[in-house]
């Protein structure tokens, strides 16, 4: 469900409290907002969004020729993977620089009139979504102008022919060759603007890449490819088991979950101390989601911990819980009661109860007495660790979510002692 964003006079009243004017012309006339916020094919003296950072302000203008570099409006040596790389870096390095290229791509993709250049301008949007977030403060205008473009293709083209035949009246040869691309085909721009609205709720709530290891070419392509192909993480169960469809036709579980599962176990999990507890380098499982996410299991794994945690990173980043949130006030109630917890399972949808079912199956082997000795997690400990990512409370009241933190793991207890999986055993 889209929530309805912040209105366009909201927008403008933002953009006029914290664009940084830009001057023209000798006589340094102010540039409008309208025209501050419009495709622009030469270079940028300061930033676009004000601010007192000397670095911000120098960096800001280097990557404006970034955007242009990668839209294709500027010439450059590097490929586009490289200068998606370097932008992406030098955002996810410095946080002041995320809302000046957001801001940017903003700008680059309003009143574009070449496709090709407009939809790169969307692409890198998605790409740099995928590394981190824009700020609180900048987040709803982003979202405003995102949610814009869900369905308009029919007015961009519109737009562009309105825009061209009034540069037509007086162009030159220059614009004549710019002219030229915007019979371009590419991917329609409601298509990128779907992936970004989506990614930018994530992303707001995780903060992007985590680690030290600064971004690659690898994680870039991946990003890119993302935006038609649905990534195994925080996609939705339906869309995970579509995708595999092709690979294995015949498997009632989602892959990634039955495979990280079998890591855990075959480098011998149930016998790590702090298992599930202990998270494992966060570098390490950012190189393994993204092997995962390519059908790939690396052989060179040792460490337990690694796959543990990617595992909860999938569960917990699903786009709707395992357990859908119309059941969470029944889960809720019944958290003390072991027949009415198992009974909740049994009305779930029936692929999510096989993966909650697996889910627990999986747990079970690790709630047994003789591994316990060895890991010290024992049933408390792994529905503390593990609910959070089949439930999910929507309140804001730190109280409620307080009193059903507890709750939550009080059903998750209920569920890794009374369900019965022993038909789980053999599934895939």
């Amino acid at each position: 469900t889209l929530r309805k964003p912040i209105s366009q006079s909201s927008m403008a009243d933002w953009a006029s409290k914290n664009l940084n004017m830009h001057t023209q012309g000798i006589f340094r006339r102010r540039i409008s907002i309208s025209n501050m916020l419009s495709w622009n094919g030469g270079s940028i003296k300061k930033p676009m969004l004000i601010t007192s950072n000397r670095t911000i302000k120098k960096e800001a203008c280097e990557m404006f020729k970034l955007v242009q570099s990668y839209m294709g409006d500027r010439q450059t040596r590097m490929d586009r993977n490289h200068v998606a790389l370097v932008t992406v870096t030098k955002c996810w390095s410095m946080q002041g620089l995320r809302d000046e290229l957001y801001i940017q791509l903003i700008r680059q993709t309003t009143d574009n009139t070449c496709y090709r250049s407009l939809a790169w301008g969307w692409e890198l949007m998605a790409i740099s979504l995928a590394f981190f977030s824009p700020s609180p403060k900048f987040q709803s205008y982003l979202e405003g102008y995102i949610y814009r473009h869900l369905d308009s293709d029919e007015n961009i083209a519109q737009r562009i022919k309105e825009l061209v035949d009034l540069k037509n009246k007086k162009i030159t040869k220059s614009r004549k060759k710019r002219k030229q691309n915007t019979e371009d085909e590419g991917l329609p721009i409601s298509t990128y603007a779907k992936y970004c609205y989506r990614k930018l709720q994530k992303v707001a709530v995780t903060g992007g890449k985590k680690g030290l290891r600064k971004p690659t070419v690898e994680e870039i392509t991946h990003a890119r490819n993302a935006i038609v192909t649905p990534s195994l993480f925080g996609s939705s169960l339906e869309e995970i088991m579509l995708r595999q469809q092709d690979m294995y036709p015949g498997n009632k579980l989602p892959w990634v979950q039955t495979q990280l599962s079998q890591q855990v176990l075959a480098l011998g999990g149930e016998q790590t101390e702090g298992i599930f507890r202990i998270p494992g380098d966060i570098d390490e499982v950012n190189a393994l989601k993204l092997q995962v996410d390519q059908w790939r299991i690396p052989s060179s794994l040792s460490d337990p911990n690694i796959p543990a945690s990617l595992l909860k990173l999938w569960y917990r980043e699903l786009e709707e819980p395992v357990i859908p949130q119309q059941f969470y006030k029944e889960c809720i109630s019944n958290y003390e009661n072991p027949d009415a917890a198992v009974a909740v399972v049994q009305l779930l949808p029936e692929l999510n109860r096989l993966v909650l079912c697996y889910l627990i199956h999986f747990l079970q082997i690790f709630a047994q007495p003789s591994n316990v000795g060895r890991t010290k997690m024992d049933v408390n400990n792994l529905a503390m660790v593990m609910a959070p990512n089949c439930l999910r409370c929507q309140s804001d009241d730190p109280r409620v979510i307080f009193e059903n933190t507890r709750k939550e793991m009080s059903f998750l207890r209920m569920l890794i002692v009374h369900l019965d999986t022993s038909f789980i055993k053999g599934l895939v």
